[in-house]
């Protein structure tokens, strides 16, 4: 991402204030990408190094890229509510982003707790595509995504096992992409997480509403 091009702000939230970070890539734009980070309470935040590079691979990949902080979070108001809440922040994050942007398609990004709610958000609108990281299935369940989610995992993930992955990923015969020998936060392979995710998107092109 371009540092000189981000804002960091706070809008009104379902909560109090809601602090948002977006980078804005030069025009034309491709899409709205929104990422969540992860657990609030274990000292998740916007900053999160993989929430900041699931934002700026999105973003070097044509898209607005949206990070903001869930309520109770940096200079977002408020306390965490186990997911409700956290989806309704979302929902308002992504609103406030297509006032920016316009009405353009969305992607919608989360690493472990961050991947639940992108997974609940992506239920309420049609994204145009889903990652997640390390998602923490057990903890917190997720419902089946869209066939074309994409789902990243570490081999030696010690948050989230791989094996509650892969029995989630299982009944909906949804690819998990597996780097081996890697932690659940991602030690020293986050160029690697960003390649692999831009690759993906070049050899999978999306297209909008299909």
């Amino acid at each position: 991402m371009n540092p000189r091009t981000l804002e960091r702000y706070t809008i009104p939230g379902p909560a109090g204030a809601l602090e948002v970070a977006l980078n804005v890539p030069s025009e034309p734009l491709r899409g709205l990408a929104l990422v969540h980070h992860p657990n609030p309470v274990e000292g998740g935040t916007l900053d999160n190094k993989v929430a900041h590079t699931l934002a700026k691979t999105l973003f070097s990949l044509g898209y607005a890229a949206m990070r903001f902080n869930f309520r109770g979070v940096g200079a977002s108001e408020g306390a965490f509510d186990g997911g409700d809440g956290e989806v309704a922040d979302a929902l308002t994050a992504l609103a406030h982003g297509h006032e920016r942007v316009g009405d353009l398609p969305v992607v919608l990004a989360g690493f472990s707790f961050g991947g639940f709610v992108a997974a609940r958000v992506a239920t309420r609108i049609e994204p145009e595509r889903v990652v997640l990281v390390g998602p923490a299935v057990r903890r917190f369940p997720v419902d089946d995504v869209p066939v074309d989610t994409i789902v990243i995992h570490g081999e030696d993930d010690d948050v989230v096992p791989l094996a509650d992955v892969l029995e989630w990923a299982r009944p909906q015969s949804l690819p998990v992409t597996v780097l081996p020998g890697c932690g659940h936060f991602f030690h020293g392979r986050l160029p690697q997480l960003a390649r692999v995710i831009a690759g993906m998107w070049r050899h999978h092109p999306v297209t909008p509403g299909a």
